[in-house]
């Protein structure tokens, strides 16, 4: 590809997960040819990494109009809306044929790199928006590309940055030299090389949120089955009402339920709790176990594995040459950034956004879906869905559409999350089930209709 007049080159979309691929389907429905850069071998390649893991939404809210749009003549079946698909599920019966359906629009083992604007590097303000975007691309082969967009549409996620477990946000002293005994993911104890690590063994879970009550409630079943099974579970704050989530009163069953297992693993005695530890260690001992430290000198039990679910993080070192407006706190657009806000927000209060709050000093490119969250985890595939849509309105210069959002509202919210119950009973209800609320993207908020 040779540089030409930005208007008449593509937008690069990075990454062909649920929001990238529906940002690819609504550019095209707009017009716009896309690009999609792939890391992966596949589509959904993040997604597949926690396939055995049932999401809280359902098939109804995780399938973009704009794509269902595009697989309809293919003859494609859209899954029962009411039922809840594992990750696994999400990536093969729609991500992929979605991805087969765009044909060529997607390049797979293809890593990003950089993202700057032609001839111009951030300090540089001559002519700079009227400069086309430079995409350095590294193939799986090693080859090596630089491509031109008209705009930039960054849906590669936090997937592979997850954050560490050091309690100060960096790793804890020994963490990179104990990482063959540290996961950073729910594990998945149907693999009979997964289940052999954690069976008959101590595990320390480091986490508060529904990835470390899934890790908890996988281990306690474990424990059912391998004598001398158990976890450790370690939280930076202390326990109350409402750290196991609404349970049987959660309007939202599976999550309810997630929560409830989480609970139960600790009251049966499958786990132990510990409180207010934030750790700044991690030791090798002399039968090589590890033993994790806290900041206020407390010493755990020894362990033989840790699986750190401490949240994740946005890689931005790729767009290190592209002006951002970036929260100091959550590294999310600073326009977002107080919407989601973890310590002010739940799930529930957030509403509804798009291209202005997305916009950053750099005109024309955008972070979307879970990397537009930067480090708060309350995330919804519907929401991402809604900002793509807002976003390749923008870009087709229909400003209107852009500022207006229409969006099937959760009555709860739903964060962002996972849940592990293949149960019918725990798939019966539950999900985003408000009526279409209509918005103008930047006013004042709606009231919120519940918590998370």
């Amino acid at each position: 590809m040779s540089e030409s007049t930005p208007a008449a080159l593509p937008t690069v979309v990075i990454g062909a997960g649920p929001i990238g691929l529906a940002a690819a389907a609504h550019l095209i429905e707009r017009g716009i040819e896309p690009l999609v850069l792939e890391a992966g071998r596949f589509a959904g390649s993040a997604v597949r990494d926690w396939s055995h893991v049932r999401l809280f939404s359902t098939w109804a809210e995780v399938v973009d109009p704009a794509a269902e749009k595009l697989l309809a003549p293919t003859g494609w079946v859209k899954p029962d809306g009411a039922t809840y698909p594992t990750g696994g599920d999400w990536a093969e019966q729609y991500l992929q044929p979605l991805a087969d359906n765009l044909g060529e629009t997607v390049r797979f083992g293809a890593t990003v790199t950089g993202v700057s604007r032609a001839g111009r590097d951030r300090v540089v303000d001559a002519d700079r928006e009227q400069q086309p975007f430079t995409v350095h691309v590294q193939y799986a082969d090693g080859r090596e590309e630089r491509l031109f967009a008209r705009a930039v549409i960054d849906a590669s996620g936090t997937w592979s940055t997850p954050s560490p477990l050091g309690g100060d946000g960096l790793p804890a002293l020994g963490e990179k030299a104990a990482t063959d005994r540290i996961s950073y993911r729910v594990p998945d104890l149907k693999d009979p090389a997964v289940r052999a690590r954690y069976a008959g063994k101590r595990t320390a879970v480091i986490g508060s949120g529904a990835s470390a009550f899934t890790a908890l409630a996988y281990l306690a079943e474990l424990a059912k089955d391998e004598s001398g099974t158990h976890a450790t579970w370690i939280l930076r704050r202390g326990i109350s009402g409402a750290t196991f989530g609404g349970g049987d009163a959660d309007q939202l069953p599976a999550r309810g339920a997630l929560g409830l297992a989480a609970k139960a693993a600790v009251d049966n005695g499958y786990a132990d709790a510990v409180t207010g530890f934030r750790t700044t260690a991690i030791e090798r001992t002399d039968n090589d176990r590890v033993a994790l430290v806290a900041e206020d000198g407390r010493r755990l039990d020894e362990v033989d594995e840790v699986i750190a679910l401490t949240g994740f993080r946005p890689d931005l070192t790729f767009l290190n040459e592209l002006r951002l407006g970036l929260d100091e706190r959550l590294q999310a657009p600073t326009e977002l950034a107080p919407l989601i806000d973890p310590n002010v927000h739940s799930c529930g209060t957030v509403y509804p956004h798009g291209v202005n709050e997305l916009s950053h000093p750099e005109k024309d490119v955008y972070l979307v879906g879970m990397k537009s969250y930067g480090r708060a985890p309350t995330f919804l595939a519907m929401t991402g869905y809604e900002q793509v849509r807002s976003i390749t309105a923008a870009l087709a210069g229909d400003q209107d559409a852009a500022e207006r959002v229409e969006l099937t509202l959760p009555e709860t919210g739903v964060c962002g999350g996972a849940g592990l119950f293949d149960e019918p009973e725990a798939e019966q209800g539950g999900g985003c089930c408000a009526a279409p609320t209509t918005l103008q993207i930047g006013t004042s908020a709606p009231s919120a209709s519940g918590g998370c």
